[in-house]
């Protein structure tokens, strides 16, 4: 099929995103409907020729992609979260590496009948694991924070590692047979890490002076990085093949770790520039697959995957983690994880192409075995991986409580009435006071601002998903909003409003930056405030089909203000100006409930007669047990 390139490229760009939203929706990695969807594009109806479209710019396109990704996943590593873990880190890029890279490698060699050589080269391809798949499955698996903490290191550390394992085995493989190979091979090696990391601290210095001082206005940050990310990337491989990976690498880590450097900004437009070349990318190089290739892999290709899994993988892991502090159910679940990514295919597809160029046998099995690798890998860990993790019980609780936002009187009463009906409560105040009151009434805390970076590093957000700003300081409530936006998603912030006037629009917070309404635009902090301490109490009320929510809002002698509603499977959802939930029968609904005087005033001349009766029983009782004795 023959389409325009015009054509071939919006299918690529509406493909990819459907793709990323199906699996938002399905709670799986982004990569296997990719891929799949890659083959079904490309070798199975033809409707991408990706050599056509791109002709020699697809693979330096292609690394240049590969290096921006591998930036911004360098950029979220930060050495104050591997505290402790260290050496497991340092233990599973190395050692752990060399143990995959061997029994990869001796595996392909007995099994595939390939040249030991080239089975070197499928090994070190194969050792990468890498940010483009480990961030999207640990999204939907959510780990215990050591295993989470474990595979984005590992991931991100590792891609550059096995780049430059496979460049060392393309010129073991290109210099077979010459004298002085390997000593070649090891000065190439020792090249390649100063070059990269050298050129890598120096543009991180230098970013950081730049962005100190700020010399580039905020609109300009992103792509003086993005710019110097791709110059020193280009110039690192012109000094020595294949250390441009190792510098962006190094340049993210040292970025993310300088004190007095602001990235969040920076880093969130490399977020939404890494999903849009991971989708693109892995669509690709799916559809430069043939299918007679995948087919001519045989049945030993699926034992040399199932070697993969189940061997290599859990021997890396075993040689990794001896004397650490992970039990042995952290370590089976670090032992499962190990999906493939877009630098095992980038890399494979480029040394493919050179090695067919030189006429070397077997080269033609690299990328298709590669591809299988990957399909095989993302495949089963992202059906089993979160089962595993909850079998195993080392899976974060799902994300169902509320961080609220102050801890003062309004804060407590609604955080109280949330923890009651079993969904998870932080407050959160700078005030000790505050905190104190809330913790005698059973609430967890923190004590301190929750935008600060104290925060960031302190503050457990396990089990977490929803923030409420019930601060009456509209403006820390707006921070906090906009620091967790990203955390927990834009349906899920909320916060109190202001009070409105026309003639004082041009106070307002922007409602972009503030989340949804709380509870309707006159329900500010202060309405709040007045209402519980006129009596106003939160009730939960169940929903029938006799007392539907149209009645409980109209009930006689009371006022009602709906807050959550809970649906029959237990899921809460927030009344707010912009989002108004539609509770049915079988529904509870809690609300701010105020009685009227009369009412009020019945309610508490009932209780009074009631304690006076149990006073007056409890005196009878005292007298008849008096007469008994007697």
């Amino acid at each position: 099929m023959d389409l325009e390139i015009a054509y071939q490229l919006a299918i690529i760009t509406v493909v990819a995103f459907l793709c990323q939203w199906v699996s938002w929706r399905i709670k799986l990695p982004a990569i296997l409907p990719l891929l799949l969807t890659g083959l079904a594009l490309g070798p199975l109806t033809g409707v991408l020729e990706p050599k056509e479209l791109l002709g020699d710019l697809l693979l330096p396109g292609v690394s240049l992609a590969v290096s921006i990704i591998l930036f911004e996943g360098a950029m979220t590593l930060r050495f104050d979260e591997i505290r402790g873990l260290e050496k497991t880190v340092r233990r599973l890029v190395t050692w752990g590496a060399l143990v995959t890279w061997s029994i990869v490698a001796i595996s392909a060699w007995w099994l595939l009948k390939l040249s030991f050589d080239l089975a070197l080269l499928f090994g070190a391809l194969v050792v990468v694991t890498g940010p483009t798949v480990i961030v999207p499955l640990l999204r939907s698996v959510r780990p215990v924070s050591s295993v989470a903490r474990l595979l984005r290191w590992e991931g991100i550390v590792i891609d550059p590692l096995g780049a430059i394992f496979a460049v060392l085995a393309y010129e073991l493989v290109v210099a077979s047979g010459q004298e002085g190979a390997l000593l070649h091979t090891l000065w190439l090696f020792i090249q390649t890490i100063t070059v990269g990391t050298a050129i890598g601290v120096v543009v991180a210095m230098a970013l950081a002076a730049l962005l100190r001082r700020h010399l580039v206005p905020e609109y300009l940050r992103s792509f003086l990085v993005l710019s110097l990310v791709i110059g020193e990337f280009v110039l690192a491989n012109a000094l020595s093949e294949e250390s441009g990976l190792v510098a962006v690498t190094a340049t993210g880590i040292v970025l993310a770790n300088l004190k007095g450097v602001r990235t969040n900004d920076i880093l969130h437009f490399k977020e939404n520039l890494s999903v849009i070349l991971i989708s693109g990318l892995f669509i690709v190089l799916a559809a430069r697959l043939e299918m007679q290739e995948l087919q001519q892999l045989g049945l030993m290709a699926l034992v040399l995957l199932a070697i993969i899994q189940l061997v290599a993988r859990p021997a890396s892991v075993l040689v990794a983690t001896l004397g650490s502090n992970l039990n042995w159910r952290e370590k089976s679940l670090l032992a499962w994880i190990a999906p493939r990514g877009i630098v095992a295919a980038a890399i494979s597809a480029l040394f493919a192409e050179r090695l067919l160029q030189n006429g070397v046998a077997g080269a033609e099995m690299l990328v298709p075995l590669t591809f299988m690798v990957i399909i095989g890998t993302v495949a089963l860990q992202s059906l089993t991986a979160r089962p595993l993790a909850r079998l195993l019980k080392v899976a974060e609780p799902a994300p169902r409580g509320f961080l609220i936002v102050g801890a003062n009187p309004v804060a407590r009463a609604i955080g109280s009435s949330l923890q009651k009906n079993q969904f998870p409560v932080m407050v959160t105040d700078s005030s000790w006071e505050s905190i104190r009151l809330a913790r005698m009434e059973g609430l967890s805390t923190f004590y301190g601002n929750p935008v600060s970076q104290h925060a960031d590093q302190y503050m457990d957000l396990v089990g977490y998903g929803k923030l409420l700003g019930l601060s009456p300081r509209r403006e820390l409530n707006t921070m906090a909003t906009m620091r967790y936006r990203l955390e927990f998603g834009e349906p899920n912030i909320f916060s109190l409003p202001t009070q409105r006037s026309d003639k004082e629009v041009k106070h307002e917070v922007a409602p972009e930056h503030r989340g949804a309404t709380l509870f309707g635009a006159e329900m500010t902090y202060a309405r709040l405030a007045s209402l519980l301490s006129q009596g106003a109490e939160i009730r939960k009320t169940r929903l029938t089909e006799e007392f539907d929510f149209n009645t409980y809002l109209q009930t006689p002698h009371r006022r009602v203000w709906p807050l959550f509603a809970i649906d029959p499977r237990d899921r809460i959802y927030v009344f707010s100006e912009e989002s108004q939930p539609a509770p049915k029968a079988g529904w509870h609904v809690l609300g701010l409930v105020k009685e009227d005087a009369a009412k009020e005033e019945a309610r508490t001349e009932a209780r009074a007669e009631a304690a006076a009766e149990k006073v007056a029983a409890d005196k009878q009782k005292g007298a008849d047990k008096a007469a008994k004795k007697d």
